[in-house]
């Protein structure tokens, strides 16, 4: 059923693009989807289930791509700026990924409570791994280094954090009228030169990991 359960999610992405979590309703994710409610229950158990294995496929999704930059043929210091930027750009047009990075969550977004104490195991191995719930901020940006390899982790961790600056604090436009969250501005050059000269230092280095 994983195809079905990827066509639920995916209904309940776009649901949210128009409505905020709270009027979002099952029957209409389900049709959406074209299954059944029963489906729909079966894979996640509950709204909340949803929610929760919503947030943790964006959270594997985001960090698969992280992942794919790294992996990029070119010097590693490179990589970690696509890695920045491409945070930068994701981030302001994924709110779930916005809110998992930084903790801000809205009324929006479906936040996940965790699972109960002692209930019952999902039957769907991957609603088993999304019940544990996301990842916290700090814990998120952490896995985000730990993708870059020891010897280059610190770097990594660096220009997350330079991102996420500019993610929870983005350059204004000149003008009278501020920007609304959803067109936050790419990084700026300024911001990349930062981190490529920092990094830069950084591979001058005999030991090629940050201090």
């Amino acid at each position: 059923m994983a195809n079905a359960r990827e066509a639920l999610l995916d209904a309940a992405l776009a649901a949210l693009a128009h409505r905020s979590w709270s009027t979002v309703r099952m029957a209409d994710l389900a049709a959406a989807a074209r299954v059944s409610r029963q489906t729909l229950y079966n894979e996640f158990g509950s709204k909340d289930g949803l929610a929760r294995a919503l947030v943790r496929r964006e959270a594997d999704t985001y960090l698969q791509g992280v992942r794919r930059l790294l992996a990029a043929p070119g010097p590693p210091e490179r990589n970690l700026v696509a890695v920045a930027e491409w945070i930068v750009a994701r981030a302001a047009v994924r709110p779930i990924l916005r809110a998992l990075l930084t903790g801000a969550w809205n009324e929006r977004l479906p936040q996940p409570r965790p699972v109960r104490p002692g209930a019952r195991l999902a039957p769907v191995p991957a609603q088993r791994r999304a019940d544990a719930g996301p990842p916290a901020p700090g814990e998120l940006v952490a896995e985000t280094a730990a993708c870059a390899g020891e010897g280059w982790a610190a770097g990594c961790e660096l220009a997350v954090r330079i991102a996420l600056s500019h993610v929870v604090a983005p350059a204004l436009p000149v003008g009278p009228q501020c920007a609304e969250p959803e067109s936050w501005s790419p990084m700026t050059p300024a911001i990349t030169r930062l981190i490529e000269t920092i990094l830069s230092v950084e591979t001058t280095s005999p030991r090629k990991t940050m201090p």
